[in-house]
């Protein structure tokens, strides 16, 4: 009778231990499913060079998004431990909801940062960034950013993602959330 029991007991264990496997695993599943990121493989980065924090692209109906996201990234790099961080002076006009596209202003930012001695500069676009329409509402951020040698103009870095939180999220602390998972190989 005992040995019964004993074998009841180790097996209402051994299914407590694969239950909690399946929940772990399906709970993971679904987290996962609230991002997409795809990176390129970071060069090793000096710290103590200096950055450029160039515009970011605002490829969305929300004003001021560009803006929005290279805050962000101006902060994380910063607390990355890069210290000779120069960002570019936003214009009043920038970003307004209707603005037509201005095709050298990437090129008049990439010579601002060659005016500033920056070694590499962050620049990039933003996807979406908004609320998404229904019962819940959850917020949605999609970006790409890229690294710059500014002296050649040449991309040494890309990352592109996208992210989506909860009905009670902000939008920017999905932001920051999303911005740190792009950033984090920078952050060696």
């Amino acid at each position: 009778m005992e040995q019964a029991n004993q074998f009841r007991t180790a097996a209402a264990r051994g299914r407590s231990a694969v239950l909690s496997i399946v929940l772990g695993t399906a709970l993971a599943t679904l987290a996962a499913g609230c991002s997409v990121i795809d990176r390129s493989a970071a060069p090793a980065f000096s710290k103590s060079d200096t950055w450029a924090i160039l515009p970011i692209a605002n490829n969305t109906e929300t004003p001021q998004a560009g803006q929005r996201a290279a805050s962000i990234a101006q902060s994380l790099l910063a607390t990355y431990g890069y210290a000779n961080l120069a960002r570019y002076p936003a214009s009043a006009d920038d970003e307004t909801l209707f603005d037509p596209a201005k095709p050298d202003a990437q090129q008049n930012a990439l010579n601002w940062a060659r005016q500033q001695n920056a070694h590499y500069a962050l620049t990039g676009a933003v996807n979406e960034w908004r609320y998404k329409v229904g019962v819940d509402g959850e917020p949605a951020v999609g970006l790409t950013l890229q690294v710059l040698d500014v002296q050649s103009g040449k991309v040494v870095w890309t990352g592109s993602g996208s992210r989506t939180g909860w009905s009670r999220d902000a939008v920017s602390g999905v932001a920051q959330k999303l911005e740190r998972d792009l950033l984090s190989p920078l952050a060696r």
